[in-house]
């Protein structure tokens, strides 16, 4: 015997299916590795499902549950096609070495933005390491720093404006 929630109006249709169980559908998403993801791959699988023209479906959740699942194979197909693409990429780049004189550029690029990242102060440099080399989110950096959301974002500014003004520098030499 199917539930309440299992059953719609068939003028609802699709989305009726879709709505009435999206609690349910999303926790099926995330339990299939979706995560924080879930709420957009619902959005997705609504797009799908809604711009089609279907006729009479015998087991609308049925069928909503099952493109669910093959909107997640697409996703981890779609991941797993990246994931050998960054790897071939990876050993294709490995194996060409770049030169000297490129090598020793590199570095004195590198020692100029060091120093350029240095130069803007402690706290600016210490929360664009933070964010950009350690992966923290600014509101994390705020509370672990013990300033304001506004300060990090202010502090990242300044950074990023030094860095442009040294690319622009990189450009143009």
């Amino acid at each position: 015997m199917t539930s309440s929630h299992d059953r719609t109006d068939a003028a609802q249709g699709i989305e009726g299916v879709l709505l009435a169980n999206r609690t349910r559908i999303i926790r099926f998403l995330e339990v299939r590795g979706a995560g924080d993801a879930a709420e957009d791959l619902f959005q997705d699988l609504w797009m799908r499902l809604t711009d089609r023209r279907t006729g009479p479906i015998a087991e609308p959740l049925s069928y909503v549950m099952r493109a669910a699942n093959n909107l997640m194979l697409d996703r981890y197909r779609s991941a797993r096609q990246s994931e050998l693409r960054d790897k071939a990429w990876g050993e294709a780049s490995a194996q060409h070495s770049p030169s000297t004189e490129a090598s020793l550029i590199s570095r004195e690029q590198l020692a100029l933005v060091e120093t350029a990242i240095t130069a803007t102060g402690d706290r600016p440099a210490r929360i664009f390491r933070r964010f950009r080399v350690d992966g923290i989110h600014q509101r994390d950096i705020a509370n672990e720093l013990g300033v304001s959301l506004s300060t990090v974002e202010a502090d990242l500014r300044k950074v990023y404006a030094t860095l442009a003004a040294l690319r622009r520098q990189f450009d143009a030499g």
